[in-house]
């Protein structure tokens, strides 16, 4: 088998990427959830001011996974970090190190920037995601919590 290539995106790879995260978002049970068309990928992702980055996995030359993530900032840490906020590879390619080819290559982008955390966060149901990420050394936060408001709750308290 070939190795896993590992790439930044580019604006022509919108498509795809809007399809891994439909696809991930089935994977996730929260297709209902998804509202991103290839426009926002376009003006998000490659605009003026990138509010994240894609790093792209291929196999024999076929796009079959993504990673995004973006610049965080640690006040206790006092540096940079990386919120990976997708991580995805199709079904039918799990288990041939495409996963763990993404996740290194955004380790390595932490730290060339010098960045003190790498984090993200993971459905509890999903079993495979919790021991892969357990297995390279990562650990969960059991005591935080993560707070969300969206859509009209963030207008309803704007108001």
């Amino acid at each position: 088998m070939n190795a896993v290539h590992i790439r930044p995106a580019t604006i022509s790879d919108v498509p795809a990427i809007a399809n891994f995260i439909g696809k991930l978002a089935e994977y996730e049970k929260l297709s209902h959830a998804v509202n991103v068309t290839d426009d926002l990928l376009r003006q998000h992702l490659f605009g003026a001011n990138p509010a994240a980055e894609v790093l792209m996995a291929e196999l024999d030359g076929r796009e079959i996974g993504y990673a995004l993530f973006f610049q965080t900032y640690s006040t206790f840490v006092g540096r940079p970090g990386i919120w990976l906020e997708d991580l995805f590879v199709l079904p039918q390619y799990r288990g041939k190190g495409a996963g763990k080819a993404l996740l290194t290559a955004v380790a390595r982008i932490a730290a060339q920037r010098n960045c003190g955390r790498l984090e993200w966060s993971v459905l509890d149901w999903n079993s495979p995601a919790i021991e892969f990420y357990k297995s390279v050394g990562a650990f969960p936060l059991d005591d935080w919590t993560i707070f969300r408001m969206t859509g009209e709750k963030l207008n309803d308290y704007l108001r």
